[in-house]
């Protein structure tokens, strides 16, 4: 047994010295120190040696057992450093370098804080289709149906046939006011809601107008809702957009969906109201239209005539971008240029 244990020992010492990986030393291990190895065989077969035997054979194979340990702890430990000398150093006092991260378009950043400052007035946000019934887009909105709206040479159409049944033909929608339409189909006064999405007109391009732009409506409908609840929440509203104060004033014009239907302005944002160029002298910026929402409309929503009133506004989410941003061509946006949204 003797030459039994020392033949163990020198192919172990053999296979120690020339294993070059962690994992081969522990392989080794597992081999010559595990359950299963022929150590413990050895060391169960001690039962049956005499007194005399025992006394010899068992040290024997105890300290050869623990050398064979030593030295697989010194292998390990030796190619543990050979692995750290390996490693890539790395010195900290280097400067760094940037990474480049992504940047939100400006639009996304002006839809983010119109929802935030309006979801904290008690708001609900509102959505619907891009492509949109004839029905929703022109007639649920009371626009009669010779309106120039409804022309060719205005609406992106998908199908219109002649002597088609009113409302069966589809548009790429013109504004988003039929979004409101289909909510109040599902929801009962009070509420307040907005509208902020995408809008297609066909038109032509410069720097102030586009084919594909994004709109933003507000809706607030109950029983006593009145122009002065507007006038309230528009200049909350765009003082908290603008960080400064706002004024807002309106003038009298005509939508089909409002009845009275207004066109508001806001204090100049670049003078304060005391006149500029930007405000061509006269201290108010044109912004978007409102007005208090026809009982038509309330009818084509599935709402009896004369219960409820409400009011609706809305502008384009570009020409907040461009007043904010001191952005002076609105084709930028949608010219997919890095080099301009990487600044926002």
């Amino acid at each position: 047994m003797k030459e039994q244990i020392q033949k163990i020992k020198d192919n172990a010492v053999e296979q120690i010295s020339d294993a070059d990986t962690l994992e081969v030393i522990e392989e080794i291990r597992v081999s010559y120190l595990g359950k299963k190895s022929a150590f413990n065989e050895i060391l169960k077969g001690l039962k049956d040696l005499s007194p005399e035997e025992k006394k010899k054979i068992g040290p024997l194979a105890n300290d050869t057992k623990k050398e064979i340990q030593h030295l697989i702890d010194d292998k390990k430990l030796a190619l543990e450093s050979v692995i750290d000398e390996k490693k890539e150093w790395i010195d900290v006092t280097a400067p760094g370098h940037k990474h480049a991260h992504g940047h939100l378009h400006p639009l996304s950043i002006v839809q983010r804080d119109i929802e935030d400052t309006f979801t904290s007035m008690g708001f609900e946000i509102a959505d619907g289709p891009d492509i949109e019934s004839e029905s929703y887009n022109f007639d649920a909105i009371n626009m009669p149906d010779d309106h120039p709206g409804r022309d060719m040479q205005d609406t992106f159409w998908i199908s219109r046939e002649d002597g088609r049944k009113k409302g069966t033909g589809t548009v790429m929608r013109t504004q988003t006011s039929g979004v409101q339409v289909r909510y109040m189909e599902k929801h009962k006064p009070p509420f307040r809601i907005i509208v902020p999405g995408r809008v297609f007109r066909n038109e032509a391009t410069d720097a102030s107008h586009e084919h594909t732009f994004h709109q933003f409506e507000a809706l607030v409908v109950g029983e006593d809702v009145s122009v002065a609840n507007f006038l309230y929440i528009a200049e909350t509203f765009f003082s908290e957009f603008f960080g400064q104060e706002i004024k807002a004033r309106l003038r009298p014009s005509y939508f089909p969906f409002v009845e009275p239907g207004f066109e508001f302005d806001i204090s100049c944002t670049n003078c304060g109201g005391k006149g500029c160029s930007t405000c061509s002298r006269t201290g108010w910026i044109e912004v978007g239209g409102a007005g208090m929402v026809h009982q038509n409309v309330f009818e084509a929503a599935g709402y009896d005539r004369d219960v409820y009133q409400g009011f609706a506004w809305g502008f384009g989410l570009e020409r907040l971008a461009m007043m904010k941003y001191k952005i002076n061509d609105i084709r930028l946006f949608h010219s997919g240029d890095v080099r301009f949204t990487k600044q926002f």
